[in-house]
């Protein structure tokens, strides 16, 4: 059976002012199922981030890519080939680190959330304003936040507002570049809870980059492991934990028997 997506041979590489070149990934391949969380983990600057910005074609100009990345088996690195789908535009959507610099400040949450659905054509109007308010509440946020302004949530709900966004057009597949980075402690492990919840309630594809190896475990299927640039993967590893999983999940000795090979592994490539 076709996988829904599949990377093979992703290479990408950054042209340097002196004229050299930064090779960032090299050589990456996997294959993701439709319904499958997917953790990728690995040090700083190894190129996760750029790996999974390249499947939203959001890399710099001076960026190069080979290889292919394959939805449902077409090609869709290049998006700017005419040969592409219109409709895959909409399969995949990214929730970024920082949350509070990916919404204008002077327009309500609400109206952003329904902005990517006027774009996409999936709602406008009353139609988009009532689904706002579900995907709200879907995500742990009160329907009457919606005309509230970015400055007035917090850490915690801007994230939440960030993947109701996300999930406004209804993609297949959602892309997470350390979502929960920049939260304490406590509300990064109840963000965990209620990523697991919405991929409950939505069955959503997702692909987790992370720099916690505990979280990567926590939420993922697979886990895939970088080396340090040029980012190549050094291990690919299931994790067979029942869902729902819960907080008491972390503290078994299996749970912890893969976090610390993750950790292990990482030194020794480092």
């Amino acid at each position: 059976m076709t996988p829904l997506l599949a990377v093979e041979d992703l290479n990408i590489w950054f042209e340097l002012a002196n004229g050299g070149e930064l090779h960032a990934v090299r050589g990456v391949s996997f294959d993701l199922e439709g319904g499958e969380r997917f953790g990728l983990v690995g040090e700083s600057g190894c190129g996760k981030t750029t790996a999974m910005l390249s499947l939203m074609g959001l890399l710099p100009p001076n960026a190069s890519v080979s290889g292919e990345v394959r939805l449902e088996g077409e090609n869709i690195l290049e998006r700017g080939e005419e040969s592409v789908s219109p409709h895959r535009w909409s399969d995949i959507a990214m929730v970024f680190q920082g949350a509070m610099n990916a919404f204008n400040p002077v327009k309500t949450v609400g109206s952003q959330i329904e902005e990517p659905m006027r774009l996409h054509g999936v709602a406008e109007g009353r139609v988009a304003r009532r689904q706002v308010e579900e995907l709200l509440e879907r995500v742990g946020i009160s329907k009457d936040r919606a005309a509230r302004y970015p400055h007035e949530f917090s850490g915690g709900m801007r994230q939440r507002a960030a993947i109701a966004r996300a999930l406004s057009y209804d993609p297949r597949i959602l892309l997470m570049d350390e979502p929960f980075g920049a939260l304490d402690a406590m509300t990064r492990d109840q963000m965990n809870l209620e990523l697991q919840r919405i991929w409950m309630e939505t069955g959503k594809t997702i692909v987790l980059v992370t720099h916690s190896i505990a979280e990567a475990v926590f939420l993922a299927d697979r886990i895939v492991l970088l080396s340090p640039r040029p980012g190549r993967i050094d291990l690919i590893l299931p994790v067979a934990f029942e869902r729902p999983r819960s907080a008491e999940t972390q503290t078994t000795v299996e749970f912890q028997m893969i976090v610390r090979r993750l950790r292990q592994c990482l030194v020794e490539i480092s």
